[in-house]
């Protein structure tokens, strides 16, 4: 067998990524399109502190469900590549059964969280307000669910670009909505920040419907239809996403937990306003990375299905070495524009003040967040996921969180200690996963 080269690696990674990459962007756009919005209301900066509070909680449940959807992508890329049409149909429908159920129990997990926030050393303004935007944005949990099941197995069938299209067509209705709620145009009542958890909600509903719609009537998946009948139910299927989802799903927890938890550290309103926009920002990076990610998950997974060593190697590698590539630019584009990005969000002087430097911050672990999310991605594709998973711990929780504590509260460095705490746990994680890969990726 003749093995690929590493210039067809990099061409052929970044076919596949390159749409997941701005599907990623979409869903990260939705949330930036909301920031701007709320950014221009009077009530800006304890609008964002508040949608701040109710997004630190809110992701973190909702990353449950993302990692448990992702068990479906490297079975079925793996059945794929060798054409077992009955396992991948009885994987999509099992993992519809899965998620839609997983999402409904999370659904009822944050009805009864949400009140929890008014608990926070937190001005009531805008821990009110955080509870009322965290019980409408929590309705789309259920839909995301859809959502993600249908995108995961087309992106396990190497089906990367619809999603990207959906994805955008949602950002496009988003910004419209916003525009028409928030400020009351077109006849409507002006709702403001409330008018951007709308529009964000209703986005969301688009999303599952126009994935859903394209997996159930498109012509390439006409042989998969039965997936979508729910007899004959299995727990063997069950069982096989969940030894992958579910240690993927503790290690999305544990990495975004070390990222959520100290919000709660974060003194002042504006140093939480200052928090929103620029993880924002951050986030927009990491989810190209993660779009690079999903690309060696599928990738990896293909050849660990045709059993070829070398190219699973090479696919891995040469998604983190373009993740690499991509967040160097992207650290010098945070440090030389760092007042200009920062300010198109919210240009209060006294949030100003914190954000621009924490983009300063935020270059110095662009490095390692993009080295440790592809290759997680890698690590999904061999199912590799458990010993990660305490990879993942040591990293977010023994190191990252931490110091976020020690250098936000008893260093008195406020944001700023927070975002050197990241430094540190992504620098471990990375570290712990590219060992791990190359280790295992050896002997596989």
């Amino acid at each position: 067998m003749q093995n690929l080269s590493w210039r067809k690696h990099i061409f052929q990674t970044l076919s596949l990524a390159i749409p997941v990459c701005l599907s990623n962007v979409g869903h990260i756009a939705v949330d930036l399109a909301d920031n701007y919005f709320i950014g221009q209301l009077p009530e800006k900066t304890y609008g964002q502190a508040a949608v701040s509070l109710a997004g630190a909680l809110y992701i973190m449940i909702l990353v449950l469900l993302i990692g448990v959807s992702y068990g479906l992508t490297p079975i079925v890329a793996e059945a794929n590549a060798q054409n077992k049409k009955d396992k991948i149909i009885s994987h999509l429908k099992h993992s519809f059964i899965q998620n839609i159920s997983i999402s409904i129990l999370l659904f009822v997990l944050l009805i009864f969280t949400a009140p929890l926030l008014h608990q926070l050393d937190r001005p009531t303004e805008v821990t009110d307000l955080a509870v009322r935007f965290l019980n409408v944005v929590m309705l789309s949990m259920i839909p995301l669910s859809v959502f993600f099941t249908c995108k995961q197995f087309a992106e396990g069938m190497s089906d990367t670009k619809v999603a990207m299209f959906i994805t955008i067509g949602a950002n496009v209705l988003n910004i419209l909505l916003n525009w028409i709620l928030v400020f009351g145009n077109w006849g409507f009542a002006p709702m403001g920040v409330m008018g951007a958890c709308w529009a964000t909600f209703i986005a969301r509903c688009f999303m599952a419907l126009a994935m859903f719609m394209y997996v159930f009537y498109a012509p390439r998946y006409k042989d998969y239809r039965a997936g979508f009948h729910f007899k004959n139910f299995s727990w063997q299927p069950i069982k096989e996403q969940l030894r992958i989802g579910i240690p993927s799903a503790l290690m999305f927890v544990l990495e975004v937990a070390s990222f959520s938890i100290p919000t709660l550290f974060i003194p002042g309103t504006s140093q939480l306003a200052a928090h929103r926009v620029s993880m924002g920002l951050a986030a927009m990076t990491y989810m190209i990375s993660s779009g690079l990610g999903a690309a060696a998950t599928i990738r990896v997974g293909h050849f660990l299905g045709l059993k070829n060593k070398i190219d699973l190697r090479r696919a891995g590698f040469s998604a983190m070495i373009l993740a690499l590539i991509f967040m160097f630019l992207a650290a010098v584009i945070f440090i030389v524009f760092r007042f200009k990005l920062t300010s198109f969000f919210n240009n209060d002087p006294e949030v100003l003040k914190y954000a621009a430097p924490l983009l300063f911050i935020a270059a110095a672990f662009q490095l390692f967040d993009g080295a440790q999310v592809t290759v997680q991605g890698a690590l999904r594709g061999i199912k590799d996921t458990v010993v990660p998973g305490f990879i993942a711990f040591f990293a977010y929780w023994i190191i990252g969180l931490p110091a976020s504590w020690y250098f936000c509260t008893v260093m008195n460095l406020g944001v700023q200690g927070v975002w050197f705490g990241f430094i540190l746990g992504l620098a471990a994680a990375s570290a712990g996963f590219l060992w791990r890969f190359n280790r295992q990726s050896s002997l596989t």
